[in-house]
């Protein structure tokens, strides 16, 4: 009988880049397929070789639509791979908006370097919108909670994970094997999505657990926020909060209606400046209006018939014109702008012409990976480069973490603790640090054998 095995290309002592191989025979099933993120050496590994023939692939299971899981996608197709793609219907709606962006932002990249007088001989695009287009039509949504075969004897089960709207954990049952794939755990405590399923009632062979949060816990309350928009307020200046486009988007301006309306923090202006977070937007609001599985059902009684995300004054800036105009705004406000580790689109612009000024304030608001101007701001950077120049930090900048999207090791053990002792664990999608912590709580707590998996190396599910 044919063994089922399991190899690693990406997220492997780091948070990006998830792709993990299931063989199975002749049979390959792609969990995840994402770009890496964060310092140069680890960006630079999305123009490597995929490690094995891209047409070998018959499926992709992808759990959600953040970059880091979904990015490399159109790469592969392009290359060769011809499979269908699965995943729920809200993850395949948001991913056509991220990928869509994605290529345009890479395009727009190629043509600065192409203007530079020390180009970066490196740096080449992976795909255009025509090569997103073309992979999409790979794509087939799965229902949520119920069993597919999605192969001959190859069955996918998806649970709500909680991270994002969409996100999924699977459960892929191949071989005689059952494999449990965590995805992204969100943290249980999100305002209006629901908690991540608790893990399926049955005998589970190989458990893939991320651990971006592996080393911690979150203790960071929501009131944190509202105290620091009011220190902020108080300073006289406008208040800038960098975002990931899918969701921290939505969360932040979910939270803000809610301090406006009570009276907790003093209602500004609100200017929403980011193209694709405005088109994820109108996915989550959809989301409301349809009674989503996602939502939670006490959140859809009480909003419902109104703007959930509506502070009171958003403006959602769509032209460049009118993101430009935020620098001429003379009256105290708050710019959401992508991206959230700041590596690029127009919060860099925003960085530029508010971090001189020590009235403003810079909330980061989500992990920041290592290499990135988020990490370097929110580690007290006195100046980072921008455009070419360095901008001095005079602005105040402040760490908020009560708005992670990621369970921490409390929340991820809690979850695990569901398992029936399973005979494999791996652990991925964190820094050395956080996998090795959650390692040894993990043998610790439930006396499970753990492996923190090598790149490429095969490892047999037995």
């Amino acid at each position: 009988m044919d063994e089922v095995s399991l190899q690693f290309f990406g997220a492997v002592d780091t948070v990006t880049g998830s792709r993990f191989l299931v063989t199975y025979g002749q049979t390959r099933v792609l969990i995840d397929c994402g770009m890496f993120q964060g310092e140069p050496q680890v960006d630079a590994l999305n123009n490597a070789n995929f490690p094995i023939e891209e047409s070998s692939i018959n499926a992709i299971i992808l759990t959600h639509a953040h970059l880091d899981h979904c990015g490399y996608i159109p790469a592969l197709a392009k290359n060769g791979f011809k499979g269908s793609i699965f995943c729920s219907d809200y993850t395949k709606q948001i991913t056509e908006i991220v990928l869509l962006d994605a290529a345009h932002l890479q395009m727009q990249e190629e043509k600065f370097q192409s203007r530079k007088k020390h180009q970066d001989r490196n740096h080449r695009h992976l795909y255009n919108e025509k090569d997103v287009q073309s992979c999409l039509l790979l794509f087939k949504s799965l229902q949520v909670r119920f069993r597919t075969e999605v192969l001959p004897n190859i069955f996918v089960t998806l649970y709500p994970s909680g991270h994002i709207l969409g996100a999924t954990f699977v459960l892929l049952e191949i071989g005689g094997k059952s494999l449990l794939f965590s995805g992204d755990l969100g943290p249980g405590n999100h305002p209006f999505l629901v908690g991540p399923d608790s893990a399926p009632e049955q005998k589970i062979d190989a458990v893939i657990t991320e651990s971006t949060y592996g080393d911690r816990e979150h203790d960071t309350p929501l009131l944190d926020f509202a105290r620091e928009l009011n220190i902020a307020i108080d300073r006289g200046g406008s208040i800038l909060i960098p975002v990931f486009t899918v969701d921290r988007t939505e969360e932040i301006l979910f939270e803000l209606r809610r301090l406006f309306s009570e009276g907790s923090v003093k209602n500004l202006p609100v200017f929403l400046d980011s193209p694709m977070g405005e088109t994820v937007l109108s996915r989550y609001r959809d989301a409301f209006s349809n009674e989503a599985i996602d939502v939670k059902p006490e959140v859809l009684t009480l909003l419902k018939g109104t703007d959930p995300f509506d502070p009171g004054q958003l403006r959602e800036m769509y032209t460049v014109d009118e993101s430009k105009e935020l620098n001429n705004i003379s009256e105290q406000s708050i710019v959401i702008s992508s991206s959230g580790m700041s590596t690029g689109g127009r919060v860099t612009f925003h960085l530029q012409h508010m971090l001189p000024d020590p009235r403003n304030t810079v909330i980061i608001v989500g992990y920041q990976a290592r290499g990135t101007r988020g990490l370097a701001l929110e580690r007290g950077a006195k100046e980072i480069r921008l455009h070419g120049d360095l901008i001095p930090v005079q602005a105040y900048v402040v760490d908020v973490e009560s708005f992670s999207v990621h369970a921490d090791q409390k929340e991820l053990l809690s979850w695990l603790k569901s398992i029936d002792h399973p005979t494999n664990t791996f652990i991925v999608h964190g820094e050395r640090t956080s996998q090795e912590a959650l390692k040894v709580v993990i043998e610790n707590q439930l006396g499970w054998k753990v492996t923190i998996p090598i790149l490429l190396r095969s490892y047999p599910i037995t």
